[in-house]
């Protein structure tokens, strides 16, 4: 076992052992702040029920679940409670397969009504009078593999889980494995059955970003079924994810289990976000980091500054200076760092900010802008199309050439470069070939040195006319001399992408693999780091679903917005209240506000009247110079 095992116990542990100890044990939500430890209170309450229960449910064949969000959390809570068949660590899409794929005449009769609703929207669409002709075509190919599709579905011998949906094979993707589970165990008592037999105990991390359906569906398992035992652990106040529960409602006989502590932040950073958490549940947090010096205990002060400049063309500029005042301010050369060790981070709304900053914005706005769902999502990790050659291949031999891992480049040619195929070489000499890819592969290298004014094409038209790696066929139609629109999907998108320079190219590799100190403020949600610095641009991160301007009051509330408040509903003050203080939790010493406004004076004034730092801490450009 590990330490957060063995860590002391907070009341909520306390609380949370005594729900388990009762017979039937008790079901709960336990609601915890930032920083407050909630997953070491679900692996300590794993650990207790494997010490109390576990035998006679090893005797029984049945297993304590726990559902968390992550692949990576999943491998953190299996080291901290230890490999064991007692345990059933899982995502939410992998616990519900697990529970729904033996049914699979049910399966099939729910894939044929999720095809025919998918139809159904796409020719709602298609009658839409301001549907443009080349989207109306791409909508009539999809509506003919969807019915193609449809037309195979009872000849589907088994379903599986995947990472994306491909009904005619049988695969499901995680979208299908939300909605059908819940579905079916609306549907089906013997389901509800059946998962609480297998899990009498059963439990949720990261409840708030859980999606609703899913909630549901194990409170109504519960509701069913007493001696079932289901626990929730999350934050309302962390849910920062449009298709998240929030806040879990309590069943009659549930308890409601508060943790207050938070383990992370300084206490200048725990006012902070107790006072922006206030109008939102009212939980405040308590103790804070501490620091042990001479065997006594101190609470960590940190600081907290908010700094209110102007949004005009100087922001990179006045971003320097915000970070080279915190390092001359509170004596930490830190701040200046750009590397990952530094642990700093510039926690930016949309990645958008974090490409104009890098030096990247047009080939972010090639792969992103009017861009299909392809392009843009595989923009973010590299995984687009038109990205993989470079992300896995180029870039990687150059960084192994400079390093002069000559291992790693012959590696990469061995299974990449048609030139070294077998059956090629038996037909030439050995040295000319490798003398001719040396010449190559020199070439490329300087196209991509620094300060090189070669474009992505140019790259990508040397690697295919030295046949140095085998490109994928839809570059076909875009490295011709004079390329032609054929109404393929991105068609513009991928030209303006093969325009950009490959310093772009260097710039954009920094931020993905995580080389940059810029994080999206979504991005860093469970992590922490030293020092924290979150920018707020309205204007520039063009976010309509949050408005800071709207919630630290600079900007005037819409019709919309009041209408939604007086009726209790969802608000954009809501969400960015949320991300706000998702945000500024994540920082463990230093946390620093740059919030960029059209007016500064009217600003300012707005933002001291919420109170939220302490006015002292609020700071303008003046400070800067």
């Amino acid at each position: 076992m590990t330490s957060r095992v063995g860590s002391p116990d907070t009341q909520a542990d306390l609380d949370v052992r005594a729900c388990l100890d009762l017979t039937p044990p008790r079901s709960f939500v336990m609601v915890a702040g930032a920083g407050s430890g909630k997953t070491t209170s679900l692996i300590k309450a794993i650990a207790h029920l494997a010490e109390t229960r576990g035998p006679a449910l090893r005797r029984a064949g049945q297993q304590i679940a726990c559902i968390t969000y992550t692949e990576v959390a999943v491998g953190e809570i299996s080291t901290d409670v230890g490999a064991s068949p007692l345990f059933h660590i899982s995502t939410i899409h992998s616990f519900l397969w697990s529970v729904i794929r033996p049914f699979h005449s049910d399966i099939a009769t729910w894939v044929a009504t999720r095809i025919d609703d998918k139809i159904a929207e796409r020719r709602a669409h298609y009658d839409k009078s301001r549907t443009q002709a080349k989207t109306k075509a791409r909508l009539e190919q999809e509506i003919a593999d969807l019915e193609a599709e449809l037309t195979v579905i009872s000849e589907v011998e088994k379903f599986v889980y995947g990472t994306g949906s491909s009904y005619a094979e049988g695969i499901l993707g995680h979208d299908d494995i939300l909605k059908l589970t819940p579905a079916c165990v609306a549907a089906h008592p013997l389901l509800r059955q059946l998962v609480a037999k297998r899990f009498p105990y059963i439990f949720v991390d990261e409840s708030q970003d859980t999606n609703p359906e899913v909630v549901e569906a194990l409170r109504h398992i519960a509701s069913e079924h007493p001696g079932l035992c289901v626990g929730f652990f999350g934050d309302p106040m962390q849910k920062i994810y449009m298709s998240g529960a929030g806040a879990v409602p309590l069943n009659d006989g549930w308890a409601e289990i508060t943790k207050p502590e938070n383990f992370r932040c300084p206490t200048s950073v725990l006012g902070v976000i107790n006072a922006v958490r206030a109008p939102g549940d009212g939980l405040e947090q308590v103790r804070g980091r501490t620091i042990t010096v001479d065997g006594i205990e101190h609470p960590l002060a940190g600081t907290s500054n908010l700094f209110i400049l102007p949004a005009d063309t100087e922001r990179s500029a006045r971003l320097a200076a915000v970070r080279q005042w915190l390092a001359t301010e509170t004596g930490d050369g830190l701040w200046l760092s750009d590397v990952r060790e530094g642990d700093v981070r510039l926690l930016v709304l949309v990645h958008r900010i974090a490409a104009n900053r890098l030096g990247f914005p047009n080939l972010y706005a090639a792969l992103n802008d009017r861009a299909p769902m392809s392009l843009s999502e595989g923009l973010s990790d590299g995984t687009a199309w038109p990205l993989r050659p470079l992300v896995q291949h180029i870039i990687p031999l150059v960084v192994a050439a400079q390093a002069g891992d000559r291992f790693t480049v012959i590696s990469t040619l061995r299974s990449e470069c048609p030139r070294l195929e077998p059956a090629r070489l038996r037909e030439q000499e050995m040295a000319s070939v490798l003398t001719a890819l040396q010449q190559a592969l020199d070439e490329l290298f300087g196209l991509l040195a620094a300060g090189s004014q070669a474009t992505i094409r140019d790259v990508l038209t040397h690697v295919r006319d030295h046949e140095l790696l085998r490109l994928d066929d839809r570059f076909a139609i875009h490295l011709v001399a004079e390329p032609v629109d054929d109404g393929s999907s991105g068609f513009e998108n991928v030209q303006a992408y093969l325009a950009c320079g490959v310093d772009e190219l260097w710039a954009y590799r920094r931020y993905f693999t995580e080389e940059s100190p810029f994080a999206t403020h979504h991005g860093v949600k469970g992590a922490q780091f030293e020092r924290v610095l979150v920018v707020i641009d309205d204007e520039e991160a063009g976010f309509r679903q949050y408005s800071y301007g709207k919630y630290l009051g600079y900007v005037p509330l819409s019709d919309k917005d009041e209408a939604n408040l007086a009726a209790g509903e969802e608000s954009v003050l809501d969400r960015t209240r949320r991300l706000f203080y998702v945000c500024c939790s994540r920082a463990m010493k230093d946390l620093a506000v740059v919030v960029f406004v059209p007016e500064v004076a009217a600003a300012r004034k707005a933002i001291v009247a919420q109170n939220l730092f302490p006015e002292a801490t609020i700071r303008g450009i003046e400070h800067l110079n």
